[in-house]
């Protein structure tokens, strides 16, 4: 009967700290930057790979950097590449989603200043779980070259 109570015990305690390190830990975010700006240059895009522990969606973003940050997709239209702002991104358990130039992004808008190489920008990410509650991450993004030959040119900004 000891047994079974501290075998027992043992499996509320493990499910206890499951739960809490879902709520917590749920998103890793690896490999974030923002794309340098020009003078009077109002909008760059960042850039980054999400992984969720499980199913979840990237809801929001924000950043001191400015008012206005926003989740965009860039997409084909028939002939015409359009960008347009989206409600969330899904994220499946285990799979990486790349937020990259030419497709998903998070648009900084309306800014004070130019944005320069070496500086690093601050985010709280904002994911949203199948049960509805929210997780944010706080992250700083390294600010690239506008030349960066590894990133295609961001169309549009």
């Amino acid at each position: 009967m000891n047994q079974f109570i501290r075998h027992f015990a043992a499996a509320a305690v493990l499910a206890a700290t499951a739960g809490s390190a879902f709520a917590q830990a749920n998103v890793s975010v690896k490999d974030a930057w923002v794309r340098a700006t020009v003078p009077q240059q109002k909008a760059t895009g960042a850039f980054m790979q999400l992984q969720a522990a499980a199913d979840s969606k990237f809801v929001s973003a924000s950043s001191p950097l400015t008012p206005t940050v926003e989740v965009h997709e860039m997409a084909m239209q028939g002939d015409v590449m359009r960008m347009r702002q989206v409600q969330a991104i899904e994220l499946p358990a285990g799979k990486p989603v790349e937020l990259k130039p030419g497709g998903y992004h998070i648009m900084l808008l309306n800014l004070k200043a130019q944005v320069k190489e070496g500086d690093t920008v601050p985010f709280t990410l904002v994911f949203e779980g199948k049960d509805g509650k929210r997780e944010t991450v706080d992250i700083k993004a390294p600010v690239k070259a506008l030349n960066n030959a590894a990133k295609p040119a961001h169309a549009g900004h």
